[in-house]
């Protein structure tokens, strides 16, 4: 790593140079941000999974802006432009726009008229102008040297003069730089009609508007951007452009400038109007989008890690149901571990209302297997099901709980190629089921089969950088499951794929390893896989667990590599017994580090920990069957399925999720949502505020 590099990443992170250096060599080694988290504290000073993160893309970004650097002091050197100027500038760059703006001026690309005056031979009377030496008059005379078969004139000879000095002014990098924080601090967006523009449609609310770029909200950004592409909204960059033209004639010509002066002003002004001016209004509406698909892609990966996180309702057989009317209510039962056992259809809705035959049949399987919880999809006919499925359990008593869970996606699992590998002889809608019902058993183990961007917890989704939405839905999947941890002898290889160190086809090869021996018994069995390594091995084989195995420690996220330090503390010491301030000592007499200590003690604590917390289940109001029962005041529990920058949205048990807005989350001011609320909270007192029974929408508050 060059000096450059490690000054730049420690300008940028913060970081110690050890640090930086250690976090490299370990990216390098092929150490993945999980295992380098989890298992080398003492190398990164305990950097987070997020920290390691972020760093990756700091570390990224500074190989690309060095690189950039290295090109363009080539390419300068090669045209005998380089000076100790420029040289200057580009090593105080620390953006690539900014290196870009200090390279502007010296690429063989200008306007046509630029191109046409130099062509010319004017640039020489582009200096005289530019020196502010000389009066208009003596301008002229010096203009006439410079006539010829393409200048005709000496009027001709000062406007391609004027074109030079307005293409350097565009050019100057400080200029530009100015002129841009203005933008981004004063510049407003004029919102107006559009060619396809609907009075009454979704952007009517927008038209005849001038908002402030400073403080427009991503999620407005992205709607007015998108009713662009649609064109039914046209916007405009707008800047106080006389402020601008005094600041010119204030800083850039100087006071003791000759009447030529009243020449170079129009000149930059004609720079700012035609050239400069239109490029920075374009790249602020791009700069506009680009923030807010960055704000957007966090708060979807947000809302991803709550959604992922959500408790799993261990040690129960449970009972999925995907509700509909003609087609009827699909039933899919899964076991303790989530491998399938049975499938039924009953009719209890309409138009059916088949009630005692759809009993029998729910009360059968219940018996049979020793069901105990019901998961009941929130889509077409969840109210309806619900209501039948409690009074079912509070008809014949029946020790069962049940919950309402979100269906979003099951459709798209259903029919991937991943449904058809684990089910094959299933049909379509039973799948469907038994990823309901997987939802609720675990729903980090169901939900990771099904593409992030099915599960309608984003705002705007496909309007922002899609390649980089991709990458923090991956990640934010990766570091979650390695958190959490994943069970070898249930996990499906979609699963598994996103352990540490495991590819796709490594993770193909478990589950097929696993089919031929039954199950694991010990994590050293892994190293009998075809294809897992040394490498692979010891960057996954912390975050995999072993319920039932040969040594408690395979339920643990100790580390193989510390299993010879973690038995002679159980060999020395009684665990339990261990005070925070002897750790340290311990840690000496064993050979280990404090961070390390302290994590081997935790899990000997709590082999088979699970981070994520307890089940919660939701009851909706007995008395809301569907939105015509609602009334502004009523008061129902809900659940929160999707947060985005204005609001969430509740699943009351409608058809549709009921936003609550911004406003309405909290007697205090909020500046997100987020603050407040989170994926598959729980809300048990939430005020209906109004009813459109013609949009069919609900607002809710939770207001007091």
């Amino acid at each position: 790593m060059t000096n450059d590099l490690l000054n730049l990443l420690q300008e940028k992170t913060q970081l110690q140079a050890k640090v930086i250096e250690n976090i490299i060599n370990l990216l390098n080694e092929g150490c993945t941000i999980p295992f380098i988290a989890r298992y080398r504290k003492d190398l990164t000073n305990n950097a987070s999974d997020e920290s390691l993160r972020a760093f990756e893309e700091v570390y990224s970004y500074s190989q690309k802006l060095l690189a950039r650097k290295e090109e363009i002091i080539s390419i300068l050197k090669e045209k005998n432009f380089l000076n100790d100027k420029v040289l200057s500038q580009l090593s105080e760059a620390t953006t690539l726009q900014a290196v870009e703006d200090i390279y502007t001026p010296f690429k063989d690309k200008k306007s046509s008229r630029t191109s046409k005056a130099i062509e010319n031979g004017l640039e020489p009377l582009a200096n005289i102008i530019q020196s502010l030496k000389y009066t208009k008059e003596e301008v002229s005379q010096k203009a006439k040297q410079f006539l010829n078969k393409e200048v005709t004139s000496t009027e001709d000879a000062i406007t391609g003069a004027k074109d030079i000095i307005a293409q350097r002014y565009a050019d100057d990098f400080k200029s530009k730089e100015i002129i841009r924080k203005l933008i981004s601090n004063w510049g407003t967006i004029e919102i107006k009609e559009g060619k396809e523009f609907q009075k009454d449609g979704l952007y009517s609310s927008f038209i005849e508007k001038e908002e402030k770029i400073k403080y427009i909200k991503s999620h407005r950004t992205l709607a007015i951007l998108r009713a662009v592409n649609e064109k039914q909204l046209s916007i405009k960059v707008n800047i106080d452009e006389k402020h601008i033209l005094d600041n010119i004639k204030k800083y850039k010509i100087p006071s003791w400038a000759n009447t030529s002066k009243e020449i170079v002003f129009d000149a930059y002004k004609d720079g700012l109007k035609r050239l400069l001016l239109p490029s920075l209004k374009r790249e602020a509406l791009t700069t506009l989008k680009e923030k807010a698909s960055s704000e957007a892609i966090e708060l979807f990966g947000k809302n991803l890690k709550e959604l992922l996180q959500t408790a799993p309702l261990v040690n129960q057989v449970i009972l999925g149901v995907d509700p509909g009317y003609k087609t009827g209510c699909k039933l899919a039962v899964i076991d303790e571990d989530g491998l399938y056992l049975d499938s039924n259809v009953i009719y209890p809705t309409k138009p059916k209302e088949d009630f005692v035959s759809s009993s029998k049949v729910v009360c059968a399987l219940i018996e049979k297997y020793n069901i105990t919880a019901i998961a009941i999809g929130n889509g077409t006919a969840s109210r309806e099901t619900a209501d039948f499925i409690a009074n079912l359990i509070k008809e014949k008593n029946l020790d069962v709980n049940y919950a309402i869970v979100s269906e979003i996606g099951a459709s798209v699992y259903s029919a991937s190629k991943i449904a058809q590998k684990e089910y094959p002889n299933l049909d379509v809608t039973i799948r469907g089921a038994i990823s309901i019902a997987a939802r609720l058993r675990d729903p980090m183990a169901a939900l990771v089969k099904i593409d992030p961007k099915s599960l309608g917890i984003g705002q705007y989704q496909h309007d922002v950088n899609q390649k980089e939405l991709a990458l923090k839905l991956e990640n934010t999947t990766i570091d979650l499951v390695n958190k959490v941890g994943v069970d070898l002898n249930s996990a499906s290889y979609k699963l598994l794929s996103f352990v540490s160190g495991i590819t796709e086809k490594l993770a193909q090869n478990i589950v097929e390893h696993r089919e031929k021996i039954g199950k694991f018994t010990s994590k050293e069995e892994l190293l009998g896989v075809k294809g897992i390594g040394a490498k692979a091995y010891e960057q996954a084989v912390g975050f995999l667990r072993i319920k039932d195995g040969k040594s408690i420690l395979d339920n643990t996220a100790i580390h193989p590599e510390d299993y010879e330090v973690t038995k002679n503390l159980q060999k020395n010491y009684n665990i339990e017994d261990i005070k925070e301030a002897q750790i340290q000592t311990i840690a000496n007499e064993l050979g280990s580090s404090l961070l390390k200590l302290e994590d081997i003690i935790e899990e000997l604590k709590k082999p088979g920990f699970d981070i994520r917390e307890n089940f919660n289940q939701v009851r909706f109001a007995s008395d809301v069957t569907s939105i015509e029962d609602l009334k502004e005041g009523f008061v129902l529990s809900g659940i929160v399925r999707n947060i985005t920058d204005f609001g969430a949205f509740v699943d009351v048990g409608l058809k549709n999720d009921a936003l609550l807005h911004i406003s309405q989350i909290s007697n205090k001011r909020i500046s997100h949502p987020s603050e407040v609320l989170s994926i598959n909270q729980n809300l048990e007192k939430v005020k209906v505020l109004s009813v459109d029974l013609e949009k069919q929408r609900v607002s809710l508050s939770l207001k007091n």
